[in-house]
């Protein structure tokens, strides 16, 4: 019988008992952070509203727009823009004890003059000198094509969006996620930056089509530099502009939900761009307002700024950022980028290689808090939000509930997954793929915490690396991709594209994720625009005529993951428990399972086929194959005849034809 003053995380993983203490300790600062903002605002959703306090609103019972900022250490700060002709101190702002600057604008006499679209600055003198400088909290920014500087800009449309999506849930989508990550701009084959309404035109329908049912949009929060991939946020509150507006994202997201298709966001909170022009940075005059002072604030290795999840201000300027995007554009969800970064003061630069790592010194406590009350907001708002955590490190409790003793994500990404195939695929030949190893890595989680699986994301697919299919086939997807054509490089690397990815969404996990245009192996790296490209477009796009050339192989890779999406989906596997393995053959490469009452099996013997072979399943009767790479469909051989079916014998064993390079889904058929 389970003790019930022990946090279930502690009675159901034995090897966290010696930290009994040190779980506990992170639940209790959960508790009383949690207590002092129910005592501060009531609750945690009236706690993140410090976006309706701060930046730029009308006020109707006062008629007159009024502008808010937090900056407690600078000397003094000026409105300036359009409405001015850029006079930096006509409009000075007051400072209140808190450090709050503000400013009113009365309606009878700026009507005229505060305009929907009018660009905006703030002027700020601080000890570091006199900036101009864009409102931490302004909606929208937009970047001037002649010179290129970027300034705030005032969004009042006169009609407000009316949204369609009152009948959509995500709750079925959160609990069988099928995610298509995807970024806008390079979604089009175009040589150039696709838009909003592009994407829900041209490829909504592909992401239907295929049977995703979540979509997980990068780079949407304000950048300046386009090659950043959207990972250095200056504008945290604004939708970037170079896709189009705040109302037709919101088109987008709302054209998604009439679909049945949850969209989640690919949120940046782990850190920020250093720029001062564009961004947070030194916004007061000091090296300390949103981040850490000193050494501690800045990430090396990305060249950025860290935020000091201990400091009240930040806290709410975080959490207001989550409710924001959340209520002003219907996101269903977020994956928080960088959340070992977030979690360990060396930001994840160690080895774990005993659990004392994960309690530590080297542990930003103020930053798991954080995270705490980031998944509180978001299931608060709405228990059918779902959150990912990008983490590596193994945290204990990550995609547990605070009240559990963990952290509160829904899923964590498997990062080890992706990264074991491409070292997989660099590093070993064929005849010395490792199947114990291949088990063990698709199945090394805990049973309570939900993870989503992957073969590859952008990561493996970024300007230095390449996709699994360029991995397996790399120049000959350039000349040996024609259906009539017969090349063995292709078709080995066909064949394991296949096996990959359905081992991976049938064993990885709780949820499965595909990067934009991998699912028909899509050719070649992803770099975006920069000097050392002369700022070409030729791999920041997504070349959809591959897939839909009738003449070329890309159409069966594109069918074939089509195909076991909607058994994955239709069979509910990912909701299902974890895989029992049936049968492991290290010599001849064979790993057989089951899971949602399925039999999956799988041969990457590089040149043997086997006649009759033996497989024993969970319950007597007949099987059918109800999925098969090897189906001409889907580019294979057709070796084996769809039409046969597999009764058992008196030890429960099927026997089974099974080619080299294949993997089937088996069903008993129903009596």
């Amino acid at each position: 019988m389970k003790d019930p003053n022990i946090l279930p995380i502690i009675q159901d993983e034995s090897w966290l008992e010696g930290h009994t203490q040190d779980i506990y300790k992170r639940y209790q600062r959960y508790q009383s952070a949690m207590e002092e903002i129910i005592s501060y605002s009531g609750s945690i959703l009236e706690f993140a509203r410090s976006h309706e306090y701060y930046g730029i609103h009308f006020e109707k019972l006062r008629n007159g727009w009024i502008y808010r900022e937090w900056a407690p250490n600078a000397h003094n700060l000026f409105l300036t823009g359009d409405f001015n002709q850029w006079d930096r101190y006509s409009h000075p702002m007051k400072r209140n004890y808190r450090g709050d600057w503000e400013i009113f604008l009365p309606y009878d006499k700026y009507k005229d003059k505060i305009l929907h679209k009018g660009k905006v600055k703030v002027h700020v003198e601080a000890d570091n000198g006199a900036y101009d400088r864009i409102p931490a909290y302004i909606r929208r920014v937009e970047q001037d094509p002649e010179n290129h500087d970027f300034a705030g800009q005032l969004w009042f449309p006169e009609t407000e969006f009316q949204w369609t999506d009152h009948d959509f849930s995500a709750e079925n989508n959160k609990s069988h996620p099928l995610i298509y990550e995807c970024h806008i701009g390079m979604a089009q084959e175009k040589l150039g930056v696709g838009t909003y309404l592009e994407f829900a035109e041209n490829i909504l329908p592909r992401i239907k089509a295929g049977g995703y049912n979540t979509i997980q949009m990068m780079a949407i929060m304000e950048h300046p530099y386009y090659g950043s991939f959207g990972y250095h946020v200056s504008n945290f509150f604004s939708p970037t502009s170079r896709f189009g507006t705040p109302e037709e994202l919101k088109y987008l997201v709302n054209k998604a939900h009439e679909m049945g298709i949850s969209v989640i966001m690919d949120i940046v909170h782990s850190h920020a761009v250093k720029n001062i022009n564009e961004g947070l940075n030194e916004f007061d005059g000091s090296d300390h307002q949103y981040f850490h002072p000193g050494p501690k604030g800045y990430h090396e290795g990305w060249d950025s700024k860290l935020f000091d999840y201990g400091k009240l201000e930040v806290k709410q300027f975080l959490l207001s950022n989550i409710l924001y995007w959340m209520e002003e554009f219907h996101f269903d969800g977020f994956r928080f980028d960088g959340v070992t970064s977030i979690l360990y003061l060396h930001h994840g630069h160690t080895d774990f290689d005993s659990t004392e790592k994960y309690f530590d010194e080297g542990v930003d406590y103020d930053a798991v808090l954080y995270l705490q009350l980031a998944n509180t907001l978001i299931h608060t708002y709405s228990e059918n939000q779902i959150s990912i955590a990008e983490e590596v490190s193994g945290m204990p409790g990550i995609s547990r509930s605070p009240e559990d003793g963990g952290i509160g994500f829904d899923f964590r990404l498997a990062m080890g997954i992706p990264d074991f195939w491409i070292k997989t695929l660099k590093h070993k030949p064929d005849e010395h793929w490792d199947m114990f190893e291949m088990w063990h890595e698709l199945t090394n989680r805990p049973k309570k915490e939900k993870t989503i699986a992957y073969a590859e994301s952008h990561d493996q697919a970024l300007v230095g690396d390449k996709s699994i299919a360029f991995w397996l086939m790399d120049k000959e997807m350039y000349f040996s991709m024609g259906v009539e054509q017969t090349n063995l490089v292709v078709d080995r690397g066909m064949a394991l594209h296949k096996l990959i990815r359905l081992i991976t969404i049938s064993l990885g996990g709780e949820g499965y994720l595909n990067f934009i245009g991998n699912e028909f192996g899509h050719p070649e790296w992803v770099d975006f625009p920069r000097v050392g490209n002369d700022w070409s477009y030729q791999y920041a796009r997504r070349q959809w005529s591959l897939a839909d050339n009738e003449d070329l192989k890309y159409k069966y890779l594109d069918l074939w993951d089509k195909k076991m999406i909607s058994l994955i989906d239709q069979h509910k596997v990912l909701k299902s428990e974890h895989a029992k393995q049936i049968y492991l053959d290290a010599e001849k490469k064979i790993l057989v399972f089951e899971r949602a009452d399925l039999i999956f099996v799988f041969s990457f013997n590089i040149s043997e086929s086997y006649f009759g072979y033996e497989i024993n399943v969970p319950t007597p009767g007949e099987y059918m194959v109800i999925l098969d790479s090897d189906e001409s469909e889907f580019g294979g051989f057709q070796r084996i005849d769809p039409s046969i079916s597999y009764p058992t014998d008196d030890q429960n064993n099927i026997q089974i034809y099974l080619p080299n390079r294949t993997a089937m889904v088996l069903e008993k058929r129903k009596s």
